[in-house]
């Protein structure tokens, strides 16, 4: 897909430990047809935490915004869902719920952790141009 200087994008983290969380950022700059420099919406500088992180990513690790999806009357059990924790979106199932919270299993970590309704999104898949979900395509 192609990208442009302003564009929101997510940034797929191929770090161990942050294997499969995505990270909002803007386009700053499109380097070659392979990568592309970028600045976080929510990640800082180490050296500098008053200044957004800028770094150069590989094109294969970009993808645009998700759309929001409104999901009616909620999450149901083994729902693949998108938590929002530690700056990033990470993919979870849902186990459970317990009014507005929902308890979130991760695979990557074992960790099951309730998040409220307000920090969930349906997880979406970048595949082929089109967003999928595991109950349908979206476009």
């Amino acid at each position: 897909m192609e990208f442009h200087e302003g564009d929101k994008v997510e940034v797929c983290s191929k770090q161990e430990g942050f294997l499969g969380s995505y990270y909002t950022a803007t386009v700053v700059k499109k380097l070659d047809l392979n990568s592309f420099a970028v600045q976080y919406t929510n990640l800082v500088e180490e050296e500098d935490m008053s200044k957004l992180l800028i770094e150069t990513v590989s094109a294969d690790e970009v993808r645009p915004v998700p759309p929001r999806i409104k999901f009616g009357s909620g999450f149901s059990a083994f729902d693949k869902v998108d938590a929002f924790d530690n700056d990033g979106w990470w993919a979870g199932k849902v186990t459970g719920q317990r009014g507005p919270l929902y308890f979130v299993y991760f695979e990557t970590t074992g960790d099951e952790i309730a998040y409220h309704v307000s920090r969930l999104r349906i997880h979406l898949d970048w595949a082929n141009g089109k967003w999928v979900s595991s109950k349908n395509m979206v476009s």
